[in-house]
């Protein structure tokens, strides 16, 4: 799925570290009842981020594909899965219910993943003749009735693939967007006293600011958001079933013409930032 912010750049890229974590992007029940004064009548506009500005910050990802079976530790519930090619039911996903691992030859895997018999995501993961860079294609389908966003990032290793295991295995440290759907990059804010509206890739909220958690429209993963203000900033927080799962803080600059953003994971203190230029 997208990130429900303008850091639609981030959450894809989350998904395709291992094509499991896929943004289990929610919010919060409860927003905060109190917010700090401010203006955030800047935010109002359509905003693109610029790909170059994208950090990451955290634990590397950590993969294995040994003996048939593909693992991945750092995902969100961890993951494991027959390496066979087949489709698999797996457990806990928001935005599969299935998913399919193969080794095409020995520095190359594709990952597919479905729900309710629809495709959703596509990774390829790529691993450089040296073995120490890993370049993860992806096809993000999770939307329906939106395009489809697709895109590349690398990875540099952090530690070594075990003796017999395929070379996509052992840690790797996100550190560069190369590629991602112009349109993806997009995203819009319309701000009304207190309430607050998003739209970008096929999905869309409004939420009031101190309010009550809002389901967001067009996220198959049953996500709510639910924000508040801090300042001139805007606090996005992302739950499902309960649990924050994504915070999101979106900053405008002085002269309003470019934001900086950053996305944490409360569960393990991920963080990946970058920022925004305004379109219109």
């Amino acid at each position: 799925m997208r990130l429900l912010t303008c850091t639609a750049i981030a959450a894809a890229l989350v998904m395709s570290t291992a094509a499991c974590s896929q943004q289990e992007n929610a919010t919060g029940n409860e927003a905060a009842s109190t917010e700090a004064a401010g203006d955030l009548t800047a935010l109002d506009g359509t905003w693109k981020t610029d790909k170059a500005s994208v950090k990451f910050e955290g634990k590397p990802d950590d993969i294995l594909l040994q003996a048939g079976t593909y693992k991945c530790s750092t995902c969100i519930p961890p993951l494991e899965v027959a390496a066979d090619g087949q489709f698999h039911d797996v457990a806990g996903r928001a935005y599969s219910d299935s998913m399919s691992v193969k080794a095409v030859d020995d520095k190359t895997v594709e990952m597919k993943s479905r729900k309710g018999g629809r495709d959703t995501f596509l990774a390829t993961m790529i691993v450089s003749a040296d073995g120490n860079t890993l370049t993860r294609k992806f096809k993000d389908s999770s939307t329906p009735n939106a395009a489809a966003v697709e895109g590349a990032s690398t990875s540099t290793r952090a530690g070594p693939a075990p003796a017999g295991a395929h070379a996509v295995s052992g840690q790797w440290n996100p550190n560069q967007v190369n590629e991602y759907s112009e349109d993806a990059l997009n995203a819009t804010y319309a701000i009304d006293g207190k309430k607050v509206t998003w739209s970008g890739q096929g999905q869309t909220y409004t939420a009031e600011i101190g309010g009550a958690a809002v389901p967001v429209s067009g996220d198959i993963g049953g996500s709510t958001v639910a924000v508040t203000q801090d300042g001139n900033s805007l606090k996005e927080a992302f739950s499902r079933e309960g649990k924050v799962v994504n915070e999101t803080v979106t900053t405008v600059s002085a002269d309003g013409k470019s934001m900086t953003w950053v996305v944490t994971d409360p569960r393990d203190g991920s963080k990946v930032s970058g920022t925004a230029a305004k379109t219109n």
